[in-house]
């Protein structure tokens, strides 16, 4: 029974394929609707297929990330502010250091404006010592930001005007120029205008550059100042470096805020400004954009000192550093402001601006020589000939004088109508009382002539012919006139 069975258990698994053998004709006849393989199979290749693809799309997507410099993954091969070679890549990208940079044309009216005595009194002496000491202490950047910033920076009641501290710009365009193969500019300090200060004008989508961090209703927006600092070991150098990234980023932005408005800043003006400090010197740097002398296409962007203060050694020091520190506030909010202003007013006046009418065109603009008395003249050397052609036509249509209708028929017309003329002079000096029978020959010659005229002129115009026909009826007028006459005579 043991053999029986092992032999029978063979049997039956040969026996289990006969269902599926009858059911497939009924598989053939859905060839043409459906795929041969079994669906259990089928829907197993599938996912594997899945598997390979989603494999092969996430290695084309790591490979993407770590090429693409537009991408904001850390993976990007993009040079940080921190890192090696990044001082090289900024001055390739025409962003100078102040022993480089040009003074702005409007240096000395910055530092009056930042020299300027503040409304309200200096602090006292302690809060000076009370300063140096922090100062003295401080272990970290960190510490350092918040101690000199707390003390020296002036706070605004302003609630669309804020502060932002060591937060990247995430929303700023990348390649733009200064800013190839480098990570988004990241400083410790910037102050602005909040974006939503500019509604109803969508500042983010007419001016690139303008809001500086992405999906941030309140993200600031044009702002005119920025600043950088290190701590005790820090190096200052390398802040000055940051800060001019900083600086050239907010010219860019300010370039086509007014850009977008045709205008322009005069060139060599310096609009944006920033500051370094370690809490011991206070550095300040004015910033402009100026085109390479060699290459105009080309643009430097210009970081030249502005005030370098103590603010930590003497008492003095300190109250210059900051009177200056805070009038760079005041003015780079102004101009925020200003900026604000002109963009929602130039928006406003170019929605409200009725559209341009064709053939319209307002005072100030010239229309083209072509168009003339509200049409335009496509084919003017044509026009104008066929105009002479028929001030031509017009002018042989007298019919009480005889005149000339063109260079040829009128000549031919002219020296008929001579020798009539003569003839019938000749007549009426041989007899004074004419008689019906010359009359009436008279008549019979003058239309002869006209006609021999008519057909001397060219039929190959058709005015030529209109002209012809014209003078024809105004001959027969004039004849018939002439027939009332002599009946009346």
């Amino acid at each position: 029974m043991n053999e029986a069975s092992k032999v029978s258990q063979p049997e039956a698994v040969d026996e289990r394929p006969e269902p599926v053998s009858t059911t497939t004709p009924a598989r053939k006849r859905q060839i043409d609707d459906s795929d041969l393989e079994p669906q259990p199979k089928r829907a197993r290749l599938t996912r594997e297929k899945l598997t390979r693809k989603n494999l092969a799309t996430f290695n084309k997507m790591g490979k993407k990330k770590d090429s693409d410099p537009t991408d904001d993954s850390k993976s990007t091969r993009t040079t940080s502010t921190t890192t090696s070679g990044f001082a090289v890549k900024a001055r390739k990208n025409g962003i100078l250091d102040p022993f480089d940079s040009k003074p702005p044309k409007n240096l000395e009216d910055i530092r009056k404006q930042y020299a300027k005595s503040r409304a309200t009194a200096s602090p006292p002496e302690s809060v000076y010592e009370y300063y140096a000491s922090r100062v003295e202490g401080a272990g970290t950047e960190a510490t350092m930001v918040f101690e000199v910033g707390g003390k020296l920076l002036k706070e605004y009641d302003d609630k669309g005007y804020k502060r932002e501290f060591n937060r990247a710009f995430t929303n700023f365009p990348k390649n733009a120029g200064f800013n190839d193969g480098l990570s988004a500019p990241r400083p410790d300090f910037v102050e602005g205008l909040e974006m939503k200060g500019y509604l109803p004008f969508p500042v983010d989508t007419h001016v690139p550059g303008a809001t500086l961090y992405k999906d941030d209703p309140r993200s600031i927006t044009l702002p005119h100042v920025a600043g950088e600092w290190k701590g005790p070991t820090g190096d200052i150098r390398e802040a000055r470096m940051q800060s001019a990234y900083d600086g050239a980023a907010l010219v860019h932005g300010r370039t086509q805020a007014l850009a977008y408005m045709g205008k322009e800043d005069p060139p060599g003006h310096a609009a944006i400004t920033t500051f370094t400090t370690d809490g011991t010197n206070l550095n300040l740097y004015a910033h402009y954009a100026a085109p390479l002398e060699e290459n105009k296409d080309i643009l430097e962007y210009h970081q030249y000192p502005i005030s370098s203060t103590n603010i930590k050694d003497t008492y003095q020091g300190y109250k210059e550093g900051r009177k200056s520190l805070r009038n760079l506030q005041g003015h780079a909010k102004d101009r925020s402001y200003d900026l604000k202003s002109q963009l929602k007013e130039h928006w406003k006046h170019s929605r409200n601006k009725p559209p341009p009418v064709e053939g319209v065109y307002p005072p100030d603009v010239e229309p083209p020589p072509h168009i003339i008395d509200g049409y335009e003249d496509a084919s003017p050397h044509v026009q104008r000939e066929e105009a002479e052609d028929e001030e031509d036509d017009y002018e042989i249509v007298q019919p009480t004088t005889h005149r000339e209708s063109s260079r040829h028929s009128k000549s031919s017309h002219y020296h008929h109508s001579s020798q009539h003329s003569s003839k019938s002079h000749h007549s009426s000096k041989s007899s004074h009382h004419p008689s019906p029978r010359s009359s009436k020959s008279h008549h019979s010659s003058s239309e002869t002539s006209h006609k021999e005229s008519s057909r001397h002129a060219p039929s190959s115009e058709s005015h030529k012919r209109k002209a012809s026909q014209t003078s024809s009826h105004g001959s027969s007028h004039s004849s018939s006139r002439y027939e009332s006459k002599r009946k009346g005579y």
